[in-house]
């Protein structure tokens, strides 16, 4: 019996070893050499200090800021460990809605936004990923469309010229992977830096 146990034994032993720890460390190894940013978590520093990441959105809510898709991640309610409560781009909790086309909640929620992006430019054609949340809640780009949607806003806000803050989206306009792969899009928390820059206001 003993024979028979001992070569399952090791080879589980061994394999877990391998592909347990020896395989995902080398892997984050040469990982670290060869892309050391995006390895680390793709930070943002500004002034020495970490502001966000380039793969995680973040809530702006500021007329001075260009804002993000809609987030359906949420939290731990504090007042009741059982429910949760809305915490948008909570990068604990990845997650999407889960609802449907027929869910009154979803309908409510983006009859409210299109509402209010509505107010702000009347007349306008409203951008889809200004009303619709990400799979994963935690998007970090949005489509040239919505950022350009927002310019008028952003540009009064700021007391800059609509022009300006166009070539500020011009230029953090990243094209489709190899000019065929994806959408163009924006980087949110690249172009919200930008704005602050010396340059910006």
């Amino acid at each position: 019996m003993l024979n028979q146990l001992r070569p399952v034994l090791v080879l589980g032993v061994a394999l877990t070893l391998l592909t347990g720890l020896a395989y995902p460390l080398a892997m984050t190894g040469l990982a670290g050499m060869i892309f050391p940013a995006r390895a680390a978590g793709s930070l943002i520093e500004r002034n020495g200090t970490v502001v966000g990441s380039a793969l995680i959105g973040q809530s702006f809510t500021s007329d001075r800021y260009f804002h993000g898709r809609p987030s359906a991640t949420t939290a731990p309610d504090p007042a009741d460990s059982t429910k949760t409560v809305p915490a948008p781009y909570n990068a604990a909790n990845s997650m999407g809605s889960n609802l449907g086309p027929t869910s009154a909640a979803l309908r409510d929620r983006v009859k409210e936004d299109v509402a209010k992006l509505k107010a702000e430019r009347p007349g306008a054609e409203i951008p889809a990923d200004l009303v619709t949340t990400s799979g994963s809640g935690l998007d970090p780009d949005i489509s040239p469309e919505a950022a350009l949607f927002q310019v008028p806003r952003v540009a009064k806000a700021r007391g800059l010229t609509e022009d300006q803050v166009r070539a500020l989206i011009a230029a953090h306009t990243d094209g489709r992977l190899l000019g065929i792969l994806g959408e163009p899009r924006v980087n949110l928390m690249a172009l919200n830096l930008a704005l602050d820059a010396p340059t910006g206001k």
